[in-house]
Order: C-alpha cells, then structure tokens, then sequence
C-alpha cells in the first residue's frame, strides 16, 4: 500500500534521478503558452512503477515533440530580421501550398463570365483581348439602328499548354454567337478554302526532297484582319460596358471569331496581301 506521502508527491516516476530528469513543454496548436509537461527518461530503465497520479504506462517508450518552440534556430533556417519574431521553413511550406493552389485555379477553363470575377489571370486575359481589338480597328461605338439583329457575345476562355503540359498562358477570346445569322439577308458568302491534309504532304515530301527549309507561321488573332463587306452590329461585351452610352452598339469594321463570313474576309485579306508581294 502507499502511504500518504508518496500519494502527495509530484507525479515523477519512482527510481528516478534528478540529474536524468528533463521536462519539455509541447505547444498546442500556435500557441506556446498552453502546454503538457512532457517527461524524458534516461535509456536503460525499464519496469519502473509510477504514482497513482501520472497516465505512463509501464514499458512503453515515452512520447516528446520533434521541435522546441525556442528561438535557437540555426541562422539559415530563419526567415526575416532576427529582431522579429522567429519564422520558420515550415510557413514556407504553407506558402508554396498556396502558391500550388492558385495555379491549379488558374488552369481551370471557366465556363461563364461570373467565374473570372475575383482571378486576376483572367481579367488580364480580357483586357489584352479588347486592347488587340483596338489596335486593329475591329469596331466603333455607335447608337443603336432600328429593325436591325444586334448578335451578342460571349467570352471564350482557354488555357494554353506548352509542349510539357505546363501552362503558358492564358487566353481569353470574345466570340460572336454567329449561330442567329441567316445566309442571304446577314451574310453573303461564308466560305473559304482550306487545305487538305494530302496536299500538306505532298508539299513537305518536295520540300524535303529539294532539301528545302519550310517555315510555319502563326498569326494572332488572324479573324481580326479581315474586312467586312456586310453592316454587323454586336452587343457590348459583359463585364466593359461603356458607362456613358449602355445602350450603344458596336459597328463591326473587321471580322470577329463566330461570325459565318469571318474565314472568307480572312482568306480575302491574306490573298490578295500574297498576291501582292
């Protein structure tokens, strides 16, 4: 039986010396100031029995943190002035986490316009769209007609990879819903000739034959280029919508990707450029 003193004693394991004695404090969570004392046994003791008050249970090894919360870290592992508070590679971690999530966001292809409102990828993306547009010339502002089809917008949005699969960017195009148009009275012709995959071929082979050097070419926003022969009015695109005219319409100068005459005014624009040279 124990006796009334031993039942009073601080909860130290019996058969222990003072000089083999260390107490560590374990944060919880954040913060430092609420901890568990937390015992640590020399090695070589086993079977010791332990007061009616502590939860060791007999051999079983005892359990400490990995880390101190103490401010004597090596100097290349803190981040900041030392007068600070203390900041280790662990926030790092959580920092890159972030990182990693913002760019799992951005390789998302949003569906609608509400989706873009709060990445700014995005909105940049829209804003080099309409910038190109203005470049070339593509429309003007203009009050609406009467008895005449507006054909709305729609903002197309595409992620480009490269050849790894990584992102390179990302592309925002604004369409036209070219699907309301009507042959005849909205549009005159919509063809436009393309080449098939057996003259690709055949081209190459003599290229490679005469040991020639072939060059691909990319145009940007190559649909912008052509010239219009028809009157198109559009809606103002969602999101710059001119606040002191709402209600005006955009007058199409150049072709716009959606249209059913967009491929023939671009084949148009670049043959006779060809032909001319």
């Amino acid at each position: 039986s124990l006796t009334p003193t031993e039942i009073q004693s601080p909860v130290i394991l019996q058969d222990v010396r003072n000089d083999n004695l260390d107490i560590e404090v374990a944060p919880m969570g954040n913060d430092p100031l609420l901890g568990v004392p937390i015992i640590e046994v020399a090695s070589g003791q086993s079977s010791l029995t332990a007061s009616p008050q502590t939860n060791v249970q007999p051999n079983h090894p005892m359990t400490y943190p990995n880390s101190k919360w103490t401010k004597d870290h090596p100097l290349n592992y803190i981040i900041g002035p030392l007068s600070r508070p203390v900041s280790t590679r662990l926030q790092l971690h959580k920092q890159a986490l972030f990182c990693y999530y913002d760019a799992f966001l951005t390789s998302i292809e949003p569906k609608t316009y509400k989706e873009v409102l709060t990445q700014a990828c995005w909105i940049e993306a829209m804003q080099e769209e309409l910038h190109e547009f203005e470049r070339l010339e593509v429309w003007e502002l203009v009050p609406r007609p009467d008895k005449v089809m507006v054909i709305t917008l729609k903002w197309i949005y595409k992620v480009k990879l490269d050849e790894l699969g990584g992102i390179l960017k990302n592309k925002a195009r604004l369409v036209a819903r070219g699907y309301r148009q009507e042959e005849g009275i909205d549009s005159e012709e919509s063809f436009a000739p393309v080449a098939r995959l057996e003259a690709i071929r055949i081209f190459l082979a003599y290229a490679a034959q005469k040991n020639m050097f072939v060059y691909q070419m990319d145009v940007k926003t190559a649909f912008l280029n052509g010239n219009l022969r028809e009157e198109v009015y559009i809606s103002q695109p969602d999101g710059f919508v001119d606040t002191d005219n709402p209600n005006h319409v955009y007058k199409l100068k150049k072709a716009l990707y959606g249209l059913k005459q967009a491929p023939r005014a671009w084949y148009d624009m670049l043959s006779s450029f060809l032909l001319s040279q």
